[in-house]
């Protein structure tokens, strides 16, 4: 039995033994440097609409487009009709995301665009056209039937409505790789793992669970947010090697203690590792309130007089009771919940409440206000 036979046979009774609680797999904390997918993008035609195409009085391109297309087949469109209106016509952009190990004959899904002011795209076709990646190389070709999630409707008096997004739709399988972009995963005798969260704490335990697992030497860190590995020279081996190592379950490091605060929409999210220094904290809301209560004077009998409604305001002003509560040195998350909640404080009263904390210097965690 080989070398490498033997490490397999070995990884597979270590990891039948279990893994750690809270532990993750590594191919949900880490990716292989150079596998990866790569962006394609390419502009076409999209035909067949329902009169909801381009006005090329005010998109020129699209009849452009239109005549080069035509011009391919060895027709000519006369001057005299170059203001000729192309209602069931549309430019359109088109992007995809090209996996990674395509193999020419695989299809992928594509999104197509509008990028004229065409109304929708719906019951439209796209024209073939090449998908082409950063360097210009076609890598794939796209064609078919759109389908639209959206629609509108709209009537005579002006009133219209519109659901979704009409002027975008995606076609599943709509585009057919014809290059296949190299990954590198078969090169040298080294692979490379990325991790998602950069972590010095979780790269040092991928380091400890690969060597435990293979052998000293086998992992080493390069910084905190990569792993180098040595792999063998075979693909097949390399394969049947990183699919040992993908489902091995490691610790990730904990977080940096962080409080994220959304201002616009009221979200507060508070880290698991957020911890207070002694502090005590009263906030309260002071309420004025004005209100009018008008009353009608009367003249007195036989006096002549004219009938008068006489203003009458009334001030009152309330400071709502709030009790100060304080938090003990190390308070943790669950503290701090359990202490905002007995006040009642609304999103915006939390808000105000942290930031004070962290001018305070008593919030040890990052505060970001996004």
């Amino acid at each position: 039995m080989s070398k490498f036979k033997q490490l397999m046979v070995a990884a597979c009774l270590f990891m039948g033994v279990g893994g750690v609680a809270q532990a993750e797999r590594l191919k949900d904390i880490a990716s292989v440097q150079g596998v990866r997918s790569n962006q394609l993008i390419g502009y076409g035609l999209v035909v067949g609409l329902d009169g909801t195409g381009d006005q090329t009085t005010q998109t020129p391109f699209t009849l452009q487009t239109f005549n080069n297309m035509l011009a391919q087949f060895g027709i000519k469109v006369p001057a005299s009709t170059s203001t000729t209106q192309l209602k069931n016509v549309a430019a359109v952009s088109i992007h995809a995301d090209l996996p990674p190990f395509s193999k020419p004959g695989q299809t992928i899904d594509i999104t197509v665009s509008s990028i004229g002011n065409s109304k929708s795209l719906r019951g439209g076709s796209l024209l073939m056209t090449p998908l082409k990646g950063i360097d210009g190389n076609v890598y794939a070709i796209a064609q078919g039937n759109l389908v639209v999630g959206g629609f509108d409707a709209e009537g005579r008096d002006g009133s219209k409505i519109t659901v979704n997004v009409p002027s975008a739709g995606r076609i599943p399988g709509g585009a057919t790789v014809e290059r296949s972009v190299p990954s590198g995963f078969d090169q040298g005798n080294y692979l490379t793992l990325n991790l998602n969260r950069p972590d010095f704490t979780t790269a040092k335990h991928i380091v400890d669970k690969v060597n435990e697992l293979l052998g000293p030497g086998v992992a080493m860190a390069l910084d905190g947010g990569s792993v180098r590995v040595t792999a063998p020279l075979d693909p097949n081996q390399r394969v049947d090697y990183l699919s040992i190592l993908e489902n091995l379950e490691v610790d990730p490091g904990q977080a940096i203690a962080k409080v994220i605060i959304n201002s616009r929409t009221g979200t507060i999210v508070i880290g698991q590792n957020v911890k207070v220094s002694p502090a005590a904290v009263t906030h309260g809301s002071l309420t004025v309130t004005i209100t009018e209560d008008p009353i009608v004077s009367q003249p007195g009998p036989f006096s002549n007089g004219q009938t008068a409604v006489v203003p009458r305001s009334k001030v009152n002003a309330e400071q709502e009771a709030k009790p100060m509560f304080k938090f003990g040195p190390g308070t943790t998350l669950d503290e701090i919940v359990r202490a905002v909640n007995q006040v009642g404080a609304a999103p915006s009263d939390l808000m105000a409440i942290l930031e004070a904390l962290k001018q305070a210097g008593a919030l040890q965690a990052d505060l970001i206000v996004i």
